[in-house]
């Protein structure tokens, strides 16, 4: 008989595999009143279910199978992590450009991802998933949007600074041409770059 074991481990919740099955199950917190902790792992659980599901009509995410007060359950996605493989990956300038209309896309539909990475990208079938909406929320506001994407910016910056130029300006440019708001999106970001750099001044 198949075992659920861990593969991974945050701050919120443990992901764990059986056979052709992902659970993420929301870990009890000792140090929140119980209260406090059931409702905060129920609402973000059931969140997190929603936004998944909202998104996958949208752009390619796991399926959700099912999901409980505490766990979701979801497809296995036999593919390849970007955050470790996207650097031996000829068609790095395509999948720059999936990763740019996929974010695109759901912020038109105005769903912030919130960890935009690629730790939370999986390339299978010449297509990217998203993955772990943990962090999500829905808004409209361009301060989020742009946000998300200097998330994303500092994680290329940090993982594949050997190729982020290749990776950046190609996101951007699918982006741009995506988005039916993606000028006021990308001026904000740059407010928001500024501000990040004046903050490490001092």
């Amino acid at each position: 008989m198949a075992r659920k074991r861990i593969i991974a481990q945050g701050a919120e919740a443990l992901i764990l595999q059986e056979r052709n099955r992902i659970f993420k199950e929301r870990v009890k917190k000792s140090y929140r009143l119980p209260i406090l902790d059931y409702t905060l792992r129920r609402q973000r659980t059931r969140t997190e279910a929603k936004f998944l599901e909202r998104a996958r009509k949208i752009v390619p995410v796991p399926q959700v199978l099912s999901f409980s007060e505490y766990s979701i359950t979801l497809e296995v996605l036999q593919g390849e992590n970007l955050s470790s493989n996207l650097g031996k990956l000829k068609n790095k300038k395509e999948i720059a450009k999936q990763i740019g209309t996929n974010l695109a896309r759901l912020h038109d539909a105005g769903i912030i991802h919130g960890d935009v990475t690629t730790s939370n990208m999986i390339y299978l079938k010449n297509k990217v998933f998203f993955i772990d909406f943990g962090l999500g929320f829905i808004s409209s506001r361009v301060e989020d949007k742009a946000t998300d994407l200097h998330v994303l910016k500092e994680a290329l910056q940090a993982k594949h600074y050997l190729f982020v130029e290749e990776l950046w300006s190609n996101i951007i440019k699918a982006y741009k041409e995506e988005s039916a708001h993606a000028s006021a999106i990308v001026k904000q970001l740059e407010k928001v770059e500024n501000r990040g750099r004046y903050k490490k001044q001092y």
